[in-house]
């Protein structure tokens, strides 16, 4: 099982406001289907820029961007689809946009 909990002491992926400047330019489309993983209870942070080696989450390559990642609060324990194309309308879980990118 992986669990890839953003480190509290990157400063380059925290941003209080979440999300990112939809007024930049467009994502880089990590892959086109979901990064589908079990995940715990915990804080992530969901890559938004599409740059990060560590996909699906921040590892802080946005930075001077001017995209931040998303961060998103699991509960309980669950398995997890989340977006590997950023271009979900769902924030950090797949829709299923990736079927209509070219």
């Amino acid at each position: 099982m992986l669990n890839h909990r953003s480190r509290p002491a990157n400063k380059a992926c925290q941003n209080p406001a979440g999300g990112y400047n939809k007024s930049m330019s467009e994502p880089t489309i990590a892959q086109k289907f979901p990064y589908v993983l079990d995940a715990q209870p915990g804080s992530f942070y969901w890559c938004t820029c599409g740059k990060s080696k560590g996909q699906p989450f921040c590892d802080g390559s946005h930075k001077g961007s001017g995209f931040a990642p998303l961060k998103v609060d699991i509960a309980t324990a669950k398995k997890v689809a989340w977006c590997g194309c950023k271009h979900s309308k769902n924030g950090a879980f797949c829709d299923g946009s990736h079927t209509k990118l070219g």
